[in-house]
């Protein structure tokens, strides 16, 4: 029999890891709904008609496709399995998809359901999403993605209140020195216009965002072998270097768009979140405009933001923005949006190597019942059963075994209290709680103990 194995990208979850995981979980729902987000759900899979054409070239190519039931080959002609085109045949053999993200099945949620929602809608959602990635540190196929998002305004105070929810959640956290850049796509499309490649702005855009990954020079060679000029590129280049302050930065960045709306519109936008977010100063994290950050998702339209850490290497723990014409793909116009997205695993494993989690307990039981012998078997599930009814986490050895056994297995679990029921204390209805902490034990009957663990939990 072969040895089992996780397909790659995915991960096992200890109970430790899980309830580190919950944790995390914990403090972004408490903020999320501090600041007036409702929570929903969408289905894992969606139609591919839904997800594609949504996330750009490479975003539908890391979908996971799932195969038609039945005889999904039934369509397919000869001559299609012949050609070995990939995406031709996948058309034909797969309607459906695992979700890519949280956020398109968001915008057909609103469309089907708009009827009944309240607007502006701010909800939540927090779920796993796939993609058919490289695996790689911090990167996986399989992962929980937090978000918040705002449908039905353009206010912009909306954009700065997701900066500020970043900063909420981050600092809650107690994550040390982190930067949360901002920077908007009309600022982006203003250069392609002044640069006279609007043609070209999303194989622009989509080169930018490697920036981290393959450096400044991997990005202009890609641009290179796309059809940009030297002359486009320098200008670029010019964007990406302003320095200064963000005051500063804006002041310079103005003079860089003399005739494209587009741009001067970016950085009034880009102006007025900064001067919202300025108010109050920020709990933990600091601000940096950086022009070169695009967001590869074809969707977004004005403000852009991605949260990178100063100490760890891992890429970004959370990005979001704007997008203004999301549910237009499905039919309707005027339903303007913008959000935000934390990556669970991200901000789990950067916790775990700063120290950062607290001593989370993997188990809630307050007390394991002592399972003496056959003769007392059935009043010891009894007191189990008068525990669970009085709201104490309770569980009992399953089978009589040394005691040694059962306290070895309360002390691994780190259950703090053993309930000992003999046949001489079962028939006197008095029973020995022993605190496996401090080693003492004390003679009660079943309503004291209940008082007690409620006490001392």
């Amino acid at each position: 029999m072969a040895k089992p194995t996780l397909s790659r990208g995915m991960r096992d979850f200890t109970p430790l890891q899980t309830a580190g995981r919950n944790y995390i979980f914990d403090v972004i729902k408490a903020a999320f709904r501090k600041y007036g987000f409702e929570q929903i759900e969408t289905p894992a899979i969606e139609e591919l008609s839904v997800l594609t054409e949504k996330y750009g070239e490479e975003g539908d190519r890391l979908l996971f496709r799932i195969l038609d039931s039945g005889n999904f080959l039934e369509s397919i002609t000869d001559e299609q399995l012949q050609s070995r085109n990939t995406r031709a045949v996948s058309a034909g053999i797969a309607s459906k998809g695992l979700r890519y993200d949280l956020t398109v099945p968001l915008a057909r949620y609103v469309v089907m359901n708009r009827n009944e929602l309240t607007f502006p809608f701010k909800r939540f959602h927090i779920d796993k999403v796939w993609r058919a990635d490289r695996p790689q540190r911090g990167r996986y196929r399989e992962f929980y993605q937090c978000d918040a998002d705002i449908i039905g305004s353009e206010s912009l105070l909306y954009d700065a209140e997701c900066v500020l929810l970043l900063d909420e959640v981050l600092s809650a956290l107690r994550l040390p020195a982190y930067t949360i850049k901002l920077n908007n796509r009309k600022i982006l499309s203003g250069l392609a216009e002044e640069g006279g490649f609007s043609d070209k702005l999303i194989a622009f855009t989509v080169a930018i965002d490697k920036l981290d990954k393959i450096g400044e020079e991997g990005v202009v060679r890609e641009l290179g072998n796309n059809g940009f000029s030297e002359t486009q590129i320098h200008k670029m280049q010019s964007l990406f270097r302003l320095q200064g302050s963000n005051v500063e930065k804006i002041e310079k960045l103005r003079s860089l768009f003399p005739t494209s709306e587009t741009g001067q519109k970016g950085v009034e936008e880009l102006s007025s979140v900064l001067d919202y977010i300025g108010l109050e100063p920020l709990k933990g994290g600091q601000i940096s405009l950086d022009f070169s950050l695009a967001r590869g998702l074809d969707y977004y339209t004005g403000t852009i933001y991605e949260v990178t850490l100063d100490t760890v290497q891992m890429g970004s723990i959370a990005s979001g923005g704007r997008y203004n014409d999301l549910t237009a793909s499905f039919g309707v116009k005027d339903m303007p949006g913008v959000g935000l997205s934390f990556g669970a695993e991200r901000l789990y494993d950067v916790l775990a190597e700063l120290n950062l989690l607290p001593e989370i307990k993997t188990t809630q039981v307050s007390v394991l019942i002592a399972n003496m012998d056959k003769s007392t078997e059935n009043q010891s599930f009894g007191l189990l059963r008068k525990l669970h009814a009085a709201g104490i986490a309770a569980e009992m050895y399953p089978t009589p075994s040394k005691m040694d056994k059962q306290f070895k297995y309360a002390e691994k679990k780190g259950i703090p209290y053993m309930l000992i029921a003999s046949a001489e204390e079962a028939a006197s209805e008095k029973y020995q709680l022993k605190s496996l902490g401090s080693k003492s034990q004390e003679l009660m009957s079943i309503s004291e103990i209940i008082n007690s663990l409620k006490t001392n939990g």
